[in-house]
């Protein structure tokens, strides 16, 4: 749950997908301690981070299994842990994230999904498409359905600080498949194209929403590249 974690798992997730590797999901562990005693659990990290990073990153959230002294002594005897403890809280949570993987029908929907989605990224400024791709506020990240061609979602995400050739990547780790920007350097968008993303640039000022729903339609109107160098 720890912000270095996350961070460290966010570099997996970016890394699988660029090698076509499937990410089932996002275990977070350590998160919080059980009582030997009474069961209670106490938040030691800060909670929370994994179940965040897989919404971001649009993968399964499976669970957080928190500290328990009985899975360390299981452990050290060679004792299955959750045969010996099967009514241990820690216990529930790794037995609901196996059975959430072990159904099928779970991930064909979500394969089926994936399919018929199609993901956009807007970089946005006080609300408004950012006329500078790199200095935004924040990346609207919407999602559209392919068939009815409707808004199905939005959600506006902090980025990752800013570093050549870091959003890209970024970016493409969230399953992002077109950028829409005011602005945008030669540079970026040939980073963009490597990750396999398209880019329309010259996005007049608008709302996230409305430059999506013109795309949609086809009424998306652009002008000149203000950021291009």
């Amino acid at each position: 749950p720890q912000q270095l974690s996350v961070i460290d798992v966010k570099k997996c997730i970016t890394f699988c997908r660029q090698l076509n590797l499937p990410v089932l999901g996002v275990i977070e562990n350590m998160a919080g301690f059980v009582c030997p005693h009474c069961n209670r659990k106490t938040d030691i990290f800060k909670g929370n981070g994994g179940k965040q990073m897989a919404k971001d990153f649009n993968v399964p959230f499976l669970g957080s299994i928190p500290m328990d002294s009985d899975m360390v002594s299981a452990a050290d005897s060679g004792r299955p842990f959750i045969y010996f403890n099967s009514k241990s809280p820690t216990t529930e949570v790794i037995n609901s994230a196996f059975e959430r993987l072990l159904k099928p029908d779970i991930k064909i929907q979500t394969n089926k999904e994936q399919k018929n989605k199609m993901r956009i990224a807007i970089p946005v400024t006080e609300g408004r498409v950012s006329a500078h791709f790199g200095h935004c506020d924040k990346f609207a990240i919407i999602d559209i359905d392919s068939d009815s061609k409707a808004l199905k979602s939005q959600e506006l995400v902090d980025p990752p600080p800013h570093e050549p050739g870091l959003l890209p990547k970024w970016l493409a780790g969230l399953h992002v498949e077109l950028i829409i920007a005011g602005g945008m350097g030669q540079r970026a968008q040939q980073l963009f194209a490597q990750n396999r993303i398209d880019v329309i640039v010259g996005a007049m000022d608008n709302t996230p929403q409305e430059l999506a729903s013109q795309y949609l339609t086809g009424q998306l109107k652009t002008g000149q590249n203000i950021c291009d160098h």
